[in-house]
């Protein structure tokens, strides 16, 4: 099969094109509905949104517009030492200038030409160099000279049919675990923020989508307290008094290895909150009883290059699906409930990521080029305290969406363990198509 197929340079396989930065002191340029891809927002291969978008304006002034089923390709930032981010817009997009964009031609599918470049990540790995700074960086002349095997249109359309039935399954979870996160930050948010279930019966109000039995846990009405009208017996209270804050391993770099503890770190908590697979680390150095975590324990980064509050102060679970115990570094604290304490491992996580608890928290932060978030800091923060049987009944609706979560994740990574397993085979004409779709099936 793979001898019916050409091989042309990379340079010729689309038009190449390069991305930028429309002024960030001009306000007309930002805030639109056109998504902004940077490295931050390349996660996955699927590329339909940022957490940054322009305007039209924006668009004809420093940046450039993409249609949809563009291959995107960081080439110039820190996570390039790492991995290769690669993926495919599924609307139009704009990018910045450490990105860039391949409008396949006529001629080239590009999904294919998408796992084309997933399937070659080691190669491009190796040619990763140095920026000066400390940034990785991909040449384009390298990349251009690179070879691109160019089979038949119909047969490089199923290679790619075959590979994204397993994607779009990924793809699924993923967003089905965004919604299960979502669903649980509203929950808390409504139960313990903005009181919902107290104001419903201080009006006289069945509480909205809550069962009778949960809503009697809750309080009628308000009283006054130092952060304002809190539900009636429920108390204000420094987070510390509840809670026990460790900092972990200050470990040595000869300790990491392949194999070993599983070894928790500033990598492993995403910006904005969540734990981030990707980042685990293993460790065979020494370490002490209290350098371990457990599955369901929360981890709290507490420091952050810069000043921009992406990463400090939110927490993540650790999953359980690393075995029985881990161990965390210096640069997170583990964060439990003492003894006695109405709080839960799934309170303690949804409440760092209340805006109003996470800006007293952040309040604490401070350093010169590296900032830091002290133990005081969270100890010190105050916030409001509901009784344990409110707690307890949050954790028995939410542990079912959290399970979900773990189980999800387990599965994509089967899937993709699968699709990892046959993009070579495929992509070379090893493998039959007809056999890799049996394959498919049956994963």
């Amino acid at each position: 099969m793979a001898g019916e197929w050409k091989t042309i340079p990379l340079r010729d396989c689309g038009k190449w094109l390069s991305g930028g930065t429309p002024s960030k002191d001009e306000p007309q340029f930002w805030g639109g509905d056109i998504p902004w891809i940077s490295a931050k927002s390349m996660t996955g291969n699927r590329f339909e949104d940022s957490d940054l978008r322009v305007t039209k304006n924006g668009v004809d002034n420093g940046t450039r517009l993409v249609p949809e089923q563009t291959i995107l390709l960081l080439v110039r930032g820190s996570m390039l030492h790492q991995r290769i981010p690669v993926g495919i817009t599924t609307r139009p997009v704009t990018f910045n200038q450490d990105v860039k964009a391949i409008v396949p031609r006529n001629d080239i599918d590009a999904f294919f030409l998408l796992y084309w470049f997933m399937a070659n990540e080691p190669t491009l790995l190796s040619m990763v160099d140095n920026t000066g700074i400390g940034a990785g960086r991909l040449e384009t002349d390298l990349l251009h000279a690179m070879s691109f095997p160019l089979p038949p249109l119909p047969e490089q359309k199923a290679i790619a049919h075959i590979l994204g039935s397993l994607d779009d399954k990924i793809e699924l979870n993923r967003k089905m675990n965004e919604t299960l996160e979502a669903m649980a930050r509203a929950i808390f948010k409504s139960w313990f923020v903005d009181f919902d279930p107290v104001r419903a019966k201080a009006e006289g109000r069945e509480p909205a989508g809550m069962d009778a039995e949960t809503a009697k846990l809750f309080p009628d009405s308000f009283q006054d307290s130092e952060l304002g009208k809190i539900p009636k017996g429920w108390r204000v209270a420094e987070f510390g008094q509840y809670v026990d804050i460790a900092k972990g391993l200050s470990y040595k770099g000869s300790g990491l290895a392949d194999a070993g503890m599983p070894l928790h770190n500033l990598n492993s908590v995403y910006e904005g909150g969540g734990y981030k697979h990707e980042g685990l680390k293993h460790y065979t150095g020494e370490f002490r009883d209290r350098h371990i975590c457990l599955p369901g324990d929360v981890i709290v980064a507490n420091t952050e290059q810069g000043f921009d509050y992406l990463l400090i102060g939110f927490p993540a679970i650790v999953p359980r699906c690393y075995g029985d115990k881990g161990l965390f570094t210096h640069h997170i604290y583990r964060l439990r409930p003492k003894s006695g304490s109405p709080l839960t491992n799934h309170f303690i996580y949804l409440m760092l990521l209340m805006p109003n608890f996470r800006d007293a928290v952040i309040g604490h932060t401070n350093g010169t080029t590296v900032n830091a978030l002290a133990r005081s800091g969270l100890e010190l923060s105050l916030c409001v305290i509901p009784p344990s049987s409110i707690t307890e009944r949050l954790g028995d609706i939410l542990a079912p969406a959290f399970d979900r979560r773990e189980l999800l994740h387990e599965e994509s990574n089967t899937l993709s363990c699968t699709r990892d397993a046959l993009l070579p085979k495929l992509l070379s004409g090893e493998i039959k198509i007809e056999d890799a779709e049996n394959f498919v099936e049956v994963a």
